[in-house]
């Protein structure tokens, strides 16, 4: 008698790859190489907010220093950027940390990922569509506001006060562009890119000839406030007129100024020689990126005191304080050029990640369909610019930006701790070769077998909560905690643990932050009950990951792996959950909304698709019989 699997086993169930098929098995077409790739990275971070963050942060948080507010948001993005990266080397497919978690964690994480990524694209794009939009608007008076409000009004409190179709139809137009010519619209990316960093470095050489060192030492005391305006807080003066902690709350939000690069990660079926053009292009996206806003900031803060910067449009008030006023225009076309190369670098992703979804069944399948001539999934294409289009056109998107931090930090957030888990585990299950692995799917000598869903995926049915070997007493655990019996290669009772260990670090980081954005203030009044619980937390937190250290890994693999594994993985997990406890209440309710729709989908249509692919005994493109599973 045939066992039936239960579904718990389909919401954990992870999904090995083999070395090979991840890279030569593609239905895409790969047209993009190392600077196709850092052109998209670059272009999708680089802007509006290259030419308006800076000014913001020196003006209220950091002053000068906002150029090491830069470097350290560079420095926490760059912690992610190298998890990507050796993702990116090892499973060169379309998906990016949806793919991840799927190998790593399991299906129904995959999907929640899967899901905050759809989020992230859908909201990205439509934000850069309606900031063109205001962008362009403010060059010519306004007119497609005054336009739109008399043809489409909008009363509802939730809505936009009109319909914009400009966004509606840009995200139109761009979305077509994508679905029938990757190549043709990379190109297009490619100028688009190169011509926003000549601009910029056109503003960091002009700006750097008419900078002077005195507007980095300031003394507030003998300071002429009188023609400033009312409120306007010099704070101590000099390069940290803020403090230390201003430089700090100014690279909190630096930091969401790096988002964007992680579309490289979803190109993974369409570049040549993935397994080295990503990991490359990631690290000099985030250089190239880095280089801009330290260069930008730094002239910036030079030209203009920061107590005089203009928050909304810092660059054409600089160039127009120190009277040149010709590079104003320059500046306006620079933003404007920064705002669709970034347009492109949101919606490039969108479809590739419901692409991977709808291969693996679950999102609705013809999301997943390859056109045979473009060898792109052109309905996803257009179904996700027109949706994205709605949103860009029906919204005021001011209360929903956040919604991108929530979807960004918890995808970095996976990404960190599936490298966490990827180290520590037996990895001949996932990453196979074509010497473990037989081409039926499933490892040979291994009890733990796999199967194909219905479009050739396969998919492990072992996973971190239900597999079976050493049985997990209280002793056996405590032994191998420590590793007091020096094992020396991962199995599934350390792979368990390590699992654990890491839920355990995400919970401490969670206590940390709490407490640490509690613990000035409690100083203040003498609550030293919390200086107590912080440096309890921070010992539990040493333990836990001095206990994963002790873990068997796996065997070496000559890819590009990230260092001082699990240390940077948790510095980069602790960085995304303390930003995400910065979020207002708001946001999260708008996170569950969101959620619940997914939720809906997936127990609904994704989970009974799981389901039935375990338990169908198919022919022709499924080779293993279902009695053979188990």
């Amino acid at each position: 008698m045939v066992q039936q699997p239960s579904y718990w086993k389909v919401l954990t169930r992870r999904k090995p790859l083999s070395q090979e098929s991840a890279e030569s098995d593609s239905k895409l077409n790969r047209v993009l190489g190392l600077f196709d790739l850092t052109a998209l990275g670059v272009g999708s971070t680089l802007g509006a907010g290259v030419y308006v963050l800076a000014g913001q942060i020196a003006k209220d948080q950091a002053g000068p220093s906002v150029i090491l507010s830069f470097a350290i948001a560079a420095l926490a993005s760059l912690l992610a950027g190298v998890c990507y990266a050796e993702f990116g080397a090892r499973v060169p497919k379309a998906g990016s940390a949806y793919v991840y978690s799927y190998v790593c964690i399991g299906e129904f994480a995959a999907f929640v990922i899967g899901w905050n990524l759809i989020l992230e694209y859908m909201i990205g794009t439509a934000a850069v569509c309606r900031g063109i939009s205001l962008y362009l608007d403010t060059l010519i008076n306004d007119t497609l506001k005054t336009t739109f409000a008399e043809i489409s009004p909008m009363n509802a409190s939730f809505l936009g006060s009109y319909f914009d179709f400009f966004a509606f139809g840009l995200v139109v137009v761009f979305g077509v562009a994508l679905a029938f010519g990757v190549e043709t619209s990379a190109l297009a990316n490619n100028f688009c890119t190169c011509l926003n960093i000549f601009i910029l470095l056109f503003v960091i050489v002009a700006g750097a000839i008419k900078s002077s060192w005195s507007n980095w030492t300031i003394d507030p005391s003998t300071t002429n406030t009188t023609n400033l305006p009312e409120g306007t807080d010099l704070g101590l003066g000099g390069f940290f007129p803020f403090g230390f902690t201003g430089t700090l709350k100014g690279a909190a939000t630096c930091f969401f100024g790096f988002v964007g690069f992680d579309c490289i990660a979803t190109t993974g079926e369409e570049v040549r020689n993935p397994r080295k053009n990503i990991p490359r292009s990631l690290m000099l996206s985030l250089l190239v990126i880095f280089l801009c806003y330290f260069g930008v900031s730094t002239v910036l803060t030079l030209m203009v005191p920061y107590y005089l910067q203009d928050a909304n449009a810092p660059l054409p008030s600089a160039f127009k304080e120190v009277g040149w006023s010709f590079a104003m225009w320059i500046v306006s076309v620079g933003g404007l050029v920064g705002l669709l190369a970034s347009l492109f670098g949101a919606l490039f992703p969108l479809p590739r990640v419901m692409y991977s979804m709808a291969q693996d069944g679950l999102l609705f399948r013809f999301l997943g369909r390859i056109h045979p001539r473009y060898r792109v999934p052109v309905i996803g294409s257009i179904f996700a610019a027109i949706i994205t289009a709605l949103i860009a056109g029906l919204f005021d998107l001011a209360q929903l930006v956040n919604l991108l931090s929530i979807g960004t930090l918890l995808a970095y957030s996976v990404v960190a701790i599936s490298i966490t888990i990827l180290r520590y585990m037996d990895n001949s299950e996932t990453f196979g070769n074509h010497e473990t692995i037989a081409e039926n799917g499933h490892a040979n000598g291994n009890a733990n077998h796999s199967h194909a869903n219905g479009n050739g995926h396969s998919v492990s049915e072992h996973s971190l909560l239900t597999s079976k070997g050493e049985r997990a007493t209280f002793k056996t655990v405590l032994l191998q905690l420590f590793n007091c019996r020096r094992v020396n290669i991962p199995n599934e009772l350390t792979t368990r643990i390590v699992g654990t260990l890491i839920t355990l670090f995400c919970l401490l980081s969670m206590g940390i932050g709490l407490v640490f954005m509690q613990a000035y203030d409690a100083l203040i009044n003498n609550q030293l009950w919390v200086l107590v619980l912080l440096i309890v937390l921070l010992l539990l937190t040493l333990l836990v990951l001095i206990a994963i250290c002790l873990q068997p890994r796996e065997a070496y693999v000559r890819v590009f792996r990230v260092p001082l594994v699990p240390l940077v993985p948790a510095i980069s997990i602790f960085i995304n959950i303390y930003l995400m406890l910065q979020l207002d209440t708001m946001t999260w309710i708008r996170f569950g909304v969101w959620m619940a729709i997914g939720l809906a989908i997936y127990f609904f249509y994704g989970l009974p698709n799981s389901y039935r692919d375990l338990r169908r005994q198919c022919r022709g493109w499924q080779k293993l019989k279902y009695s053979e599973y188990f």
